[in-house]
């Protein structure tokens, strides 16, 4: 009993005597401070929707999707085939409608058992005042079905904050696999 008793005090001796303090929250991240909201220029939310068409093009003289790692063998699904995009933005489904952007990211096949694409791709605008600004969509996209959903996950510039989802709907698939898809993309932002 003694010796507990000992090694007790000397335990909270040198624990309270000790010439090293434990930081304070905030003493190891003085590199974060608060915003104080009222000194700062807050802006208003607003909710924006956007109908684009993303031009897929796999096959032709001008190819914007490339496949850098090929399916695995007997898959009807394409299963593990990933593709890297940088696919033009239109106002239009033809092609030769007025580009506002372009879509960079990849997509990959990660259905086995349907084809399901995870979509990684940010949509970044090249036109007016969305210049320079980007939307971000992650998610996974059904392309069997009529209308996809897939969700913004953040953005850039005027879309610091972003948040929303994307509707994709296939327009055109022809046999050279070249797709035109149509996008709604409704946005939170800023």
């Amino acid at each position: 009993m003694a010796r507990a008793s000992y090694f007790f005090i000397l335990f909270t001796f040198l624990l309270f005597s000790s010439s090293s303090t434990a930081p304070v929250f905030g003493d190891e991240y003085n590199y974060v401070k608060r915003v104080d909201p009222r000194k700062t220029k807050t802006l208003k939310e607003k909710t924006s929707h956007f109908r684009l068409y993303w031009h897929d093009l796999v096959a032709g003289a001008n190819i914007t999707s490339v496949s850098v790692v090929k399916p695995t063998k007997n898959s009807s699904t394409l299963f593990g085939m990933i593709n890297v995009i940088d696919n033009p933005l239109t106002v239009g489904p033809k092609l030769s409608s007025k580009m506002v952007g372009r879509s960079e990211g990849l997509y990959a096949s990660a259905g086995q058992q349907d084809v399901g694409l995870l979509m990684v791709m940010n949509f970044a605008f090249s036109d007016g005042k969305y210049n320079g600004s980007t939307l971000t969509i992650l998610g996974r996209n059904n392309v069997m079905a009529k209308v996809r959903e897939m969700p913004i996950i953040g953005g850039s510039g005027l879309f610091r904050f972003a948040r929303g989802y994307a509707k994709a709907n296939t327009i055109d698939l022809p046999s050279n696999g070249n797709a035109v898809v149509e996008y709604n993309l409704y946005v939170i932002h800023y």
